[in-house]
């Protein structure tokens, strides 16, 4: 994003600002006709003194001028940092609600660090930028009546001064230049450290169990010496300006006191108005003076600029339509997801049958976390369309979706505070209906016997793997929707507690449609449908029983490959599908296959979510 896009995001800033601005702008501007007045009142003071005529007036002229600029640089100051608080947290808001209004895939474009460097650091300095803007606008406003006021003395003192405003312009227009481009790096650098150490941080147990801490020490800290060459040169960039610029404006207040001392020595000007001159200059190279300004508006343009890259980031836009009544018929049509290689899914088409327990198998990177995350629109299809009910998901009204759509994924993130609330999060808890899904999920009994049970801090409890799926079970249960998809989120779980929450899919949840990304075949075998993905695409659907006829499926539940050649009748080459049985007969009940591999995961933490899958 370039930084034309940064600057309309920190107009759009101004804006957005305007009320306490508009009180700063007053108290700003009153500071500055006070402070125009100042030396004029100076001057008229001291010339009262010498020459004994109005002193009382011009005394008392002096002192409301004085107290009318005390009182606009408090009223100011104030209003500023309203001004500030204001424009940052609006900023904030409104990056955070366009992050979560993502969908999974573009939240996943910048890392988690990156994206806590520029919500909390970035905003902060684009926040400031409103009252810098008024800050350099007066000031310079007050450089030009300063200018004027030097003229008004004489205009041989105000052509003086003007002859070293070009250069003036030259130096501080190669100094902006410079430090832009620096800040940019460092900003850069600074977002690229935060992100290492969250990643370090979220795997901290595989640092602890490798022995790597050394490693991922020098890894985190690797952008220190970009950061660093990057601040060492801002520094330098900074002092080589600043010395020049003191020099400059040195030499311009002294050849302009210079000329007005000619012109009193002359007798062309009165005494004091060597006083208002001294005042003048100052005022009028307050602009130039204002280097630290400068230097903010430099370092808040970058900030912009990486701000508005998330915010151009394209987020879902909401549908508005009620949901439909039905039963949750789902349905896929020419469903196209991009990758960075292959399509993730390849023109899909598939009716999910309402009330229906549908299991999705397939190899790792068939497509199936994807199918899945389709079905309740946490991500969009590049091409196609995703209904549920007949009602197209992006027409589909976000609330309504909400409450007809419930997820349990592989390794769910309990959010919300105590346990109570993490399984109820996004609805009223009501205890008693959180201890049923719990019941259901067989999980309450975990839960119970916690010393402060269903009022546990969820990120302090002590749950297992399993155990954490079957709370993220329950939250998906509780929500007692028309569709709920399961995303792997039974392959922590022992056979026997398997066993239990599969009864629970079947039976207590029947007329509800489930759509469940499985990798077991006890779960493939109670299925009423089984969608096989290979490929991103449909390679076959049916009955469980009937599918086990193919070796390749077959071999989907096994840990080996499947035999090139294999008659239908030959079990894989290693490990066999079913104990006791025939590789040709689908089992019985669906028993589960000994040593039955799984879908790699990734990851380390056990609170994070299911990779999402990842497009250009």
């Amino acid at each position: 994003m370039t930084h034309k896009h940064g600057d309309r995001l920190l107009w759009s800033l101004t804006r957005g600002a305007w009320a306490p601005l508009a009180v700063a702008t007053v108290s700003v501007l009153t500071s500055s006709a006070a402070a125009l007045a100042l030396p004029a009142a100076l001057a008229a003071a001291v010339d009262a003194v010498l020459t004994g005529r109005g002193t009382a007036d011009a005394v008392t002229w002096l002192a409301l001028v004085i107290a009318v600029a005390t009182g606009a640089e408090v009223t100011g100051a104030l209003a500023g940092v309203t001004a500030t608080a204001s424009a940052t947290s609006a900023l904030r808001s409104r990056l955070t609600a366009h992050v979560l209004g993502l969908d999974t895939v573009q939240a996943r474009r910048f890392p988690t660090g990156e994206l806590a460097n520029r919500l909390v650091s970035n905003t902060a300095i684009s926040g400031y930028v409103p009252l810098t803007l008024l800050y350099t606008v007066t000031g310079l406003l007050t450089s030009i009546g300063g200018a004027v006021g030097l003229f008004l003395i004489d205009w041989r003192v105000g052509l003086t001064f003007l002859a070293g405003v070009p250069v003036a312009i030259v130096v501080i227009r190669v100094f902006v230049a410079r430090v832009s481009g620096l800040y940019d790096r460092y900003q850069d650098a600074q977002g690229r450290l935060a992100a290492r150490l969250t990643d370090a941080l979220a795997g901290i147990r595989t640092v602890r169990a490798s022995g790597t801490a050394d490693r991922e020490i020098s890894r985190v800290l690797a952008p220190l010496a970009e950061l660093s060459a990057s601040g060492h040169a801002l520094w330098r960039a900074q002092a080589r300006s600043v010395w020049q610029l003191s020099l400059f404006l040195l030499l311009v207040e002294v050849l302009v006191l210079a000329v007005t001392g000619l012109g009193i020595a002359d007798g062309r000007l009165e005494p004091g108005r060597l006083l208002a001159a001294a005042g003048y200059t100052a005022l009028a190279l307050a602009v130039v003076e204002r280097i630290d300004s400068l230097m903010d508006l430099a370092h808040a343009r970058s900030a912009a600029r990486r701000v508005g890259e998330v915010l151009a980031l394209p987020a879902q836009v909401p549908g508005s339509r009620p949901l439909p009544e039905g039963a949750g018929a789902l349905s896929f049509r020419a469903v196209t997801v991009a990758g960075d290689g292959p399509p993730l899914l390849d023109g899909v088409d598939l009716e999910i049958p309402a009330g229906a327990l549908t299991a999705v198998v397939g190899r790792s990177g068939a497509g199936k976390s994807t199918l899945a995350l389709l079905a309740g629109r946490l991500m969009d299809p590049d091409h196609g369309q995703v209904l549920l009910d007949g009602l197209p998901l992006t027409e589909a009204d976000p609330d309504a979706l909400r409450n007809a759509v419930a997820y349990a994924f592989e390794r769910p993130v309990l959010l919300g505070g105590d346990l109570l609330s993490a399984v109820a999060y996004g609805l009223p808890a009501d205890a008693s209906d959180v201890r049923e899904a719990a019941r259901a999920a067989h999980v309450d009994g975990v839960v119970s016997r916690l010393p402060q049970g269903y009022g546990t801090p969820a990120d302090t409890a002590p749950l297992s793997g399993g155990e954490l799926q079957r709370l993220g079970l329950a939250r998906a249960l509780v929500r007692r929707a028309r569709l709920t998809v399961l995303d792997d989120a039974t392959s922590s779980l022992d056979t026997a507690t398997e066993a239990q929450v599969i009864r629970t899919l079947t039976e207590e949840m029947r007329g509800r449609t489930r759509l469940v990304v499985a990798h077991r075949a006890t779960t493939a075998a109670r299925a009423d449908l089984v969608v096989w993905l290979d490929d991103g695409r449909v390679r076959a659907r049916g009955p469980h029983r009937e599918l086990w006829r193919d070796p390749a499926y077959r071999a989907l539940f096994t840990a080996a490959a499947p035999v090139p050649g294999a008659s239908a009748s030959a079990a894989p080459a290693s490990g066999v599908p079913v104990s006791g049985a025939s590789a040709s007969a689908a089992p019985a009940s669906g028993v589960p296959v000994s040593g039955a591999g799984r879908e790699p995961t990734g990851g380390d933490p056990l609170h994070e979510e299911e990779p999402c899958p990842v497009r250009p």
